[in-house]
């Protein structure tokens, strides 16, 4: 049985190493290979359990809590593997990690998933980190929010069962979502959906751009959300003729408009429970059927309720060109 970390005053553990370490010289001349190897399973266990002792505080015996202590103070912020093997105590913090995310609902991401996104655009590398000094890599992770999600067992549990499917990587994706609606889903459990194949990013474009769900990200309809996070507004088909719009395109108007209703200026971080206001929404001016165009200047950000106004001919094209303009 593997031998678990001792925590212990970390002063002491690096006089103790370093102690070991000096005594070990003398070996080195007149030790054969085998007492070589011998002396130095104690400096390892020492190094061990210097690095599990570095983190300070109450219910930190075990390594997954060490992991999730050191992903919490450094949330926001990707972090290399090494490090968590360090303050684990133990080689095999991979698997702590899955433990983490599946069976307590810590939204932790990969640097393979970060990667992906990046790759498909679904992700700028600008809003990933400000540490220029770390790459991305297999081996690298970042904590979303520092927060645990309840219901992610549950969640994981049908991921799971929608995963063994029949079904292709967009339809397992699109029913997961439709579960979730309202709710924050990680790439993680959307990569796992898809076997882990690289085109998941891809596939959630398509239902956004080109089969009109309303999924949004961070860099594609709310700022508001963390990096990595996905979510299905409305269980909700937009409108054919709004289905076809860039992201590009999506995202100038979104920005120029501040990411908020032109009409009441109501945005994401204005959302409480009981307000019918729960979706940004952007509308041609001049409909698809009469050769309006998808550019930014013919379209307008509305929230979902004088997005419906519009529709029932409530708000005219001549007031929403001026709530553009500005008069």
């Amino acid at each position: 049985m593997a031998r678990r970390s001792q925590r212990s005053d970390p002063h002491l553990l690096r006089q103790q190493l370093i102690t070991l370490l000096t005594d070990f010289d003398k070996r080195l001349n007149q030790s054969d290979l085998r007492e070589q190897v011998q002396a130095l399973v104690p400096a390892n266990y020492l190094l061990r359990d210097l690095g599990s002792s570095l983190i300070q505080g109450e219910n930190l015996e075990n390594a997954r809590d060490r992991i999730i202590a050191y992903l919490c103070k450094y949330h926001g912020s990707l972090i290399k593997g090494d490090e968590l093997m360090v303050v684990a105590g133990i080689s095999e913090y991979a698997r702590r990690i899955r433990e983490l995310r599946v069976q307590e609902g810590w939204p932790i991401l990969s640097g393979a998933m970060i990667r992906q996104m990046i790759d498909e655009g679904e992700l700028g590398e600008s809003e990933l980190t400000s540490d220029k000094n770390l790459e991305l890599s297999p081996d690298s992770y970042i904590l979303l929010e520092n927060s645990q999600d309840r219901d992610a067992a549950f969640r994981w549990n049908s991921a799971n069962r929608i995963r063994k499917s029949e079904k292709g990587i967009k339809s397992k994706i699109l029913e997961y979502l439709r579960l979730n609606v309202g709710e924050h889903v990680t790439g993680e459990e959307l990569k796992y959906l898809a076997n882990d194949k690289s085109e998941w990013p891809r596939r959630i474009r398509e239902l956004r751009t080109e089969e009109g769900w309303p999924i949004l990200t961070k860099v594609s309809g709310n700022p508001e959300l963390p990096v990595g996070v996905y979510v299905l507004e409305e269980d909700k088909q937009a409108q054919p003729h709004d289905r076809n719009i860039p992201d590009s395109v999506r995202v100038d108007v979104l920005t120029r408009d501040n990411h908020k209703c032109r009409k009441c200026n109501w945005g994401y971080s204005n959302l409480i429970p009981g307000d019918p206001r729960r979706i940004l929404e952007l509308h041609h001016i001049i409909h698809h059927a009469n050769r309006g165009t998808n550019t930014a200047d013919n379209l307008i950000t509305l929230c979902n309720v004088h997005h419906d106004q519009v529709h029932k001919n409530e708000i005219t094209p001549e007031e929403l060109i001026s709530l553009i303009n500005g008069v």
